[in-house]
């Protein structure tokens, strides 16, 4: 059984034309996209590191990670999404794979494992985040690294991520998230955890609407990026 929700699929589909104009829907992505990838540059050698981008829609965080000398694999269930990252490529540049398919899919595919993945706003538009997690870590390199970032679970984040995001501010189209899909951190670390994963770090990523701005700093009450490490033996 496939891990994907086909609303959410058709959700992102409708828009992937759209993913690379800093001025669209995806303008938050674009904005917080080079806090992610200084994040992850900052704690993992990117240069000829075997990367998978997990759910990389129009690839934007794909080709950063690549402009910095990872060789990038990057896998959406979305096609129309994976199409706008391939024909962006192809116009940089960017030698990336990219493929329709899923981790699940192509952990069954017995794909060699990963040095670095990478799982940024995904996990909660997927019916089983744990499956998720599990499929990531077991296509994790021994000693590999791995990044998730998700929206926490409470009143504090439906506030500000649901009702100030998508319908005050407009920063992203209504229903982009449902609160009951995001994901409390104590949550994400029970199932690293069970994955056997270890959590090396974790910091939140903050808005502040009158300047526009982005920044990552203490507080994971909303939303929040965690490295974690594969132990070189379990």
């Amino acid at each position: 059984m496939q891990n994907i929700d086909p609303g959410e699929i058709a959700k992102f589909e409708s828009l992937a034309s759209r993913w690379w104009d800093p001025d669209s829907e995806f303008a938050p992505l674009h904005q917080i996209n080079p806090l992610r990838l200084n994040y992850i540059a900052e704690r993992v050698e990117l240069g000829g590191t075997r990367t998978l981008d997990v759910g990389c829609g129009g690839g934007i965080l794909s080709e950063s990670l690549w402009s910095q000398g990872a060789d990038v694999t990057g896998i959406d269930a979305g096609a129309a999404p994976i199409g706008v990252a391939r024909l962006h490529a192809r116009g940089n540049g960017a030698q990336i794979d990219y493929r329709h398919t899923t981790i699940e899919a192509l952990q069954e595919q017995h794909e060699p494992p990963f040095d670095l993945i990478c799982c940024l706003e995904m996990l909660e538009h997927v019916p089983e985040p744990a499956r998720t997690v599990r499929a990531c870590a077991q296509m994790l390199t021994p000693g590999g690294n791995i990044f998730f970032s998700t929206i926490n679970r409470n009143p504090k984040s439906f506030l500000f991520a649901i009702v100030g995001a998508e319908y005050l501010l407009s920063l992203l189209p209504r229903g982009t998230h449902h609160y009951e899909k995001l994901i409390r951190p104590s949550e994400l670390d029970l199932w690293a955890r069970e994955a056997s994963l270890n959590l090396d770090a974790i910091t939140g990523m903050h808005y502040n609407p009158i300047t526009n701005h982005y920044r990552l700093g203490p507080g994971v009450d909303v939303n929040y990026i965690a490295h974690y490490r594969k132990p070189l033996t379990s």
